[in-house]
């Protein structure tokens, strides 16, 4: 039965009660018609069909055009600490069941795909770092990081310490500071004096700076994509274009290709990379250049670099619907002119991280640019993000990752 309700209420549009029976949690600001006033920030709120039918039960974000992040449909639910662990608890048992024992450095929690939203937490072996992206979650932080401390506990994990990898400008949108830094807390050890941690993916050893490194401190999600490319470079000559801190690159040279060449227009990118190539025994196998791929790949053409494999892992392009259409442009100039430079029987691997680039646009972009060029595209295998970054099928802003091997023909 229906318990006593004892949550503020906001009534929503016929829209809006469509899109939640549909699967998707949020509801924005435009679509409610009726709530109570007096709502606090944070709060758990029920939300109602126009003909005041209950729909489900979410964080109130009072500052964000996300007024609600739906958490359960299940009318008798309480949300409190019992509810979370439960949460916590199919996450992190959903990974040991689609990653194995590979687990070690791989995303805990993946924000709405668990059940969470707001929340992101990934593991680096014994240290967490964490984002929160809603005020709901928010404030109920200390109880997360508590529990997440005893669920991998119970799995005999250890934490040394948890960094807050909150600065993010989107924690502005939710009236939230930006900040990071290791968080304290009694069930936690004293803080490590290094932000610097060592994982070992697909064999291959790097150091993550989880304080100052990219997003959380190193891009999980194309972890078997990079183990993919790697099958394809045994023998080649691979251009790893975008290489950051060389995770592309050192799965080619670690597979078996005849050299590789890495790409970053950053020089601290490139410093890294060289680093984790020394690390892992694979520079005489390795180069390295700072250069902007945009310039760099129309020069290599002309010079017939003789490059057989061609790896694309741009940054995302596009952050909004706004400037889907110059993101387009700039995908489809380094594919082409990687299609250009490649001879016919070479390789490419491309990618998009952004989820406003849909699969679609980004299939259409690649056809395109295929055509200008003069070739056609052997498709090898397309791959999404990894499966410790869940897409839920009825939330297209978690399916975000598109990878593509093709042969060029």
């Amino acid at each position: 039965m229906k318990q006593q309700r004892s949550f503020p209420a906001f009534k929503v549009s016929k829209r809006c009660e469509n899109r939640l029976k549909g699967g998707h949690p949020w509801v924005y600001d435009n679509e409610i018609e009726v709530s109570d006033e007096g709502v606090e920030n944070g709060c758990i709120a029920d939300v109602l069909s126009p003909k005041g039918s209950y729909l489900g039960s979410g964080l109130v974000s009072l500052n964000s055009k996300i007024r609600v992040r739906i958490l359960s449909d299940n009318a008798n639910e309480t949300f409190g600490e019992s509810f979370l662990r439960r949460r916590i608890r199919y996450a992190l048992d959903h990974r040991k069941t689609v990653m194995g024992d590979d687990i070690s450095a791989c995303r805990l929690v993946h924000g709405e795909s668990d059940g969470l939203p707001g929340l992101t937490v990934d593991r680096y072996n014994d240290i967490l770092s964490v984002q929160v992206l809603s005020y709901g979650m928010e404030q109920r932080k200390d109880m997360l990081y508590r529990l997440l401390t005893e669920e991998l506990a119970a799995d005999g994990v250890a934490l040394r310490g948890i960094m807050e990898r909150n600065d993010v400008a989107i924690r502005e949108l939710e009236g939230l500071e930006q900040g990071k830094g290791w968080y304290k807390a009694d069930f936690l050890p004293t803080a490590p004096e290094s932000p610097v941690t060592e994982i070992i993916e697909n064999g291959i050893i790097y150091k993550v700076d989880v304080e100052n490194g990219q997003k959380t401190g190193f891009f999980l999600d194309q972890k078997y994509n990079r183990l993919a490319a790697a099958k394809l470079a045994k023998g080649k000559k691979v251009l790893d274009c975008f290489t950051h801190t060389g995770s592309f690159a050192l799965n080619a040279a670690f597979g078996g290709a005849a050299h590789v060449t890495a790409v970053d227009v950053s020089q601290f990118a490139v410093d890294t990379a060289k680093a984790n190539a020394e690390r892992n025994g694979l520079s005489d196998k390795m180069d390295f250049i700072c250069a902007d791929v945009f310039d760099l790949l129309p020069k290599l053409t002309e010079e017939k670099a003789g490059y057989d494999f061609v790896i694309l892992d741009p940054p995302a392009f596009t952050k909004s619907r706004k400037t889907v259409n110059s993101a387009e442009r700039g995908y489809k100039e380094i594919n082409y002119r990687a299609m250009k430079m490649l001879p016919r029987g070479g390789y490419l691997a491309t990618c998009s991280c952004s989820h406003f680039m849909t699969n679609e646009l980004f299939v259409k972009m690649l056809m395109s640019a295929a055509h200008d060029a003069g070739v056609q595209l052997k498709l090898v295998e397309a791959r999404q993000q990894a499966p410790d970054h869940p897409i839920l099928m009825n939330v297209p802003e978690t399916d975000y990752l598109k990878f593509y091997l093709f042969q060029v023909v």
